[in-house]
């Protein structure tokens, strides 16, 4: 495994400790060989120095074993390699053996996977068994997209092309396919008019931080809502596919983004809110607002939150809101997706609390569970009722271990599972639905709301659902 970007931040955060529990769980080949580029001037000891300093902190303590980690070094090894420069490409190639299998990682901007393709065909690195992992975002709109696309597509085969999503990783994610289709309890009720809506967050508390440089000309549409949220909803409203092969998994995702409901100018007025975080409280703190963070132009119009609402124009989900909100220093960090089912039709039981009978709440983070609210009778005299949670907590229900995404995901790739990685046409269906909505926002031209750091975003977000008769679950 060849790692372009192999000094930065997912490298050091993710990528090392994710193969560190690969291995220690023996899920690498043997042999195995992790070769790290960068630019600096590394000699083997000094870069396993450098590893030791910013990755070993990144494993769990009960999963760290000194005897297991140092064989997990002697797997390391560096090569300073510029991209720009072709001669060292022939030091990676007198580097990796012959013969073997090379993934290749590229952990760098996409605006380098062009060059880095290039570069390993012209030194004789890619051949029929390589694979590569592009890693987000992939591309600015649809036709960077595209350009990424046929760059990388004319040296590797689209069978041979890993477009990671990290999300697509997470247990409860891959779950939801079998709690679906798996299920003949849920199925039948998966479908409007059982399912009055669909509402899909992912909060983050952190703000931008480091990332405010890159983070100022992508914002949160690009960052998470074009990936991220929209794969969260098409395994939410994919239709069954005929098998679990990678194709078929990724044909029904695929006609989901192409059922999409295109936003016109008026449609993106109504139904989209764009926020900015402002300075607050956030982890019983102060905190700064994104004009204040570093790197921030004091005039930036780019959102840090996002709330729309979707529509997908199909027989199932024919007039079902699907709400979908992100952002950054929100009052928690929180992922989930939340089913309302409608209401019984007569209301026998008129003070029903909290308005909504049931709901399926799948948690993706920081925990993972899943929970069906229903309705029952509190003892005592008379019908008063409470919402109760049938709870299936993964992490008692199951007693093996469950690995993180990124250490799934790479395992996918070693064994060449392309399930639960997005194709390209899926990519570039997702940017023909995300771009009109942010050429429509240059349009109009409207400041971001300003929301306070540590709250739930701006005011404006909660009305968009509750003109619908809906409120954010939280």
């Amino acid at each position: 495994m060849i790692i372009f970007g192999g000094m930065g931040d997912l490298a050091m955060r993710k990528l090392l400790p994710a193969l560190y529990m690969a291995y220690l769980h023996g899920n690498l080949p043997t042999p195995t060989r992790i070769i790290s580029t960068g630019r600096q001037d590394f000699d083997r000891e000094a870069y396993l120095a450098h590893v030791e300093a910013n990755s070993r902190s990144f494993i769990a303590s009960n999963n760290f074993n000194e005897k297991t980690w140092d064989g997990f070094v002697q797997l390391l090894e560096y090569v300073r390699l510029d991209v720009q420069q072709a001669p060292d490409f022939g030091a990676l190639a007198r580097a990796a053996n012959p013969g073997a299998q090379r993934v290749f990682y590229l952990s760098t901007a996409p605006a380098l996977f062009t060059t880095i393709c290039d570069k390993l065909a012209e030194a004789g690195l890619v051949d029929p068994k390589a694979r590569v992992v592009l890693e987000k975002p992939l591309g600015q709109d649809l036709d960077s997209a595209i350009e990424i696309n046929e760059a990388v597509g004319k040296h590797f085969a689209e069978s041979q092309i890993y477009r990671i999503d990290h999300y697509l990783g997470k247990e409860t994610v891959q779950n939801l396919m079998v709690l679906r289709f798996g299920n003949s309890i849920l199925e039948p009720l998966w479908r409007a008019p059982n399912i009055s809506s669909v509402q899909i967050t992912v909060a983050e508390e952190v703000g931008v931080g480091s990332r405010a440089g890159f983070y100022d000309g992508t914002g949160a549409m690009r960052d998470m809502v074009q990936n991220h949220l929209l794969q969260l909803l098409c395994i939410v409203a994919m239709e069954p596919p005929t098998s679990l092969s990678p194709d078929a998994v990724r044909d029904e995702k695929l006609k989901v983004i192409r059922s999409l409901r295109r936003f016109g100018l008026a449609d993106i007025a109504r139904d989209t809110v764009r926020g900015q975080y402002t300075h607050g409280v956030s982890g019983h703190q102060e905190v700064a607002g994104y004009h204040e963070e570093k790197n921030v132009p004091p005039d930036s119009k780019t959102e840090t939150f996002v709330a729309l609402r979707a529509h997908i124009d199909t027989w199932r989900w024919s007039k079902v809101p699907f709400y979908l909100r992100t952002g950054k220093r929100m009052q928690r960090r929180s992922s989930k997706i939340v089913v309302e089912f409608a209401n019984p039709p007569f209301p026998l039981f008129p003070d029903m609390p909290g308005g909504v009978a049931n709901r399926l709440v799948i948690e993706l983070q920081p925990e993972e569970a899943i929970k069906l609210q229903i309705m029952a009778k509190q003892p005592g005299s008379g019908m008063q009722m409470q919402q109760v949670a049938l709870n299936l907590d993964l992490q008692s229900a199951f007693q093996q271990r469950r690995a993180e995404a990124y250490e799934r995901l790479l395992i996918d790739v070693v064994r060449g599972r392309l399930t639960h990685f997005m194709r390209r046409d899926e990519l570039e269906a997702a940017w023909e639905w995300a771009d009109p909505i942010i050429e429509g926002w240059s349009t109009l031209g409207e400041k971001p709301h300003p929301y306070p750091a540590g709250s739930w975003g701006p005011s404006e977000a909660f009305a968009l659902l509750a003109r619908d008769g809906f409120a954010w679950f939280e």
